[in-house]
């Protein structure tokens, strides 16, 4: 069952004209000698600032940049809205502290036309903490709220969540958060059959509700990563020197269990590129279950990736999240590339949950055969386990349905 997000305003269906538009944005790009190393995230909300501008909105852009424990130079969001500026090609004040009188007086002399970005939320301790009285400071700022960072929806932050009830005009989402919303619906909706989920990374506990949530819907999952080795060592099956998590063999057993009974194909490697060492110059072995005590399994091997590629060929739909392998080294990447090129190749509609995964579709320049590469990875996991994501809900909850 998947929640009724259409009551929830977008952007263009808000009047901005003139107002202050409190924006909450995914501005936490990396930094590296005080200059912003990639600009991907910041120019994915540069269609929803551009929209608001276009209507002389007074613009308060927000975002977290990293985790800092108070306030930290070293992570201002200084370099971001010199990036900023440049993208946008227009001028960009920044705060020095997310809220305060020199903030408010910031706020209150903003035109119409100009942006103000206030400094990292996580300066204040309160944004984690859905602090109320940090909220309603944030809410005093805004005529209109618009949240655009699908990559924090499942933050309950003050910022994504605990604000919006104070906010005295309406609250709606950017073009982004709107794609994001309609990409995942439509994964979950679609009829198109077979559903195929492909699932790798290095733990099962990371996606416990994931599977269980897929089991009810997919005909298919594929397992990869040093996760399979959890499965596979549940089944008593040898894995030799691979990781794997101990403590989840029981529920690794159970899933399955309940994935036979519900008649889901969940299947693991069959064969497996193994090796001493994770290095670009390990010597590499192909192994089905002939495991040496030393032997980690760091990618799948070419019978199963041929069987993945196969499924994901046939496939009405597909869900990917989590490398085949340690991709980052080449004798390892063959599994992930494998499952990109079958991604990009086949005729199904193909999502992507973030993270590695969508790192490695734009390593391979995949990225452009893909239907979608959702922005959020924990948030799309969040989405697609049917968990509530808080700063989804709050918007839910202050757009109630219209009465006839």
């Amino acid at each position: 069952m998947t929640m009724d997000w259409s009551q929830i305003p977008a952007i263009n269906q808000i009047d901005l004209t003139g107002k202050r538009v409190f924006m909450r944005l995914d501005l936490n790009a990396p930094i590296k000698d005080g200059k912003v190393k990639d600009d991907t995230r910041l120019r994915a909300v540069l269609p929803t600032i551009n929209y608001a501008l276009a209507r002389n909105a007074r613009l308060i852009l927000a975002s977290h940049l990293g985790r800092p424990k108070g306030v930290d130079p070293s992570q201002s969001l200084e370099p971001v809205a010199a990036k900023l500026a440049e993208l946008l090609n227009h001028e960009i004040k920044l705060s020095d502290y997310p809220v305060g009188d020199a903030t408010q007086k910031l706020v209150s002399e903003l035109r119409n036309n100009e942006i103000l970005l206030l400094e990292n939320l996580r300066f204040d301790k309160g944004e984690s903490k859905n602090d109320e009285e940090l909220s309603k400071q944030f809410a005093s700022y805004a005529d209109v709220y618009i949240n655009d960072a699908f990559g924090t929806a499942h933050r309950a932050h003050a910022s994504t969540a605990g604000m919006i009830p104070f906010v005295q005009g309406p609250s709606g989402v950017g073009f982004l958060m709107h794609k994001e919303i309609a990409a995942l619906t439509h994964l979950l909706n679609d009829p198109a059959r077979p559903f195929v989920a492909v699932l790798g990374g290095a733990k099962v506990s990371d996606k416990i509700g994931l599977i269980q949530n897929l089991l009810g819907q997919c005909q298919s999952i594929l397992i990869g990563g040093a996760m399979a080795y959890t499965f596979l060592k549940a089944l008593d099956l040898p894995v030799g020197a691979s990781r794997f998590e101990e403590d989840q063999l029981p529920l690794a057993a159970t899933l399955l269990k309940k994935a036979e009974a519900r008649g889901v194909k969940l299947l693991l490697p069959e064969d497996h590129v193994v090796a001493t060492e994770i290095s670009a110059e390990a010597k590499t072995r192909i192994v089905t279950d002939k495991f040496q005590p030393e032997d980690m399994g760091l990618d799948i091997g070419p019978r199963t990736l041929a069987t993945y590629s196969e499924i994901i060929h046939n496939a009405g739909k597909v869900f990917w999240n989590g490398p085949m392998g340690v991709f980052e080294v080449a004798p390892f990447a063959a599994g992930t590339r494998a499952v990109a090129e079958a991604m990009a190749k086949t005729n199904a509609y193909t999502l992507i949950g973030g993270g590695d995964s969508a790192a490695a579709v734009e390593q391979f320049g995949l990225a452009d055969k893909i239907s979608h590469i959702s922005t959020g990875g924990g948030a799309s996991l969040t989405f697609l386990e049917g968990e509530v994501l808080p700063g989804l809900e709050a918007l839910r909850l202050a757009n109630p349905p219209k009465k006839d």
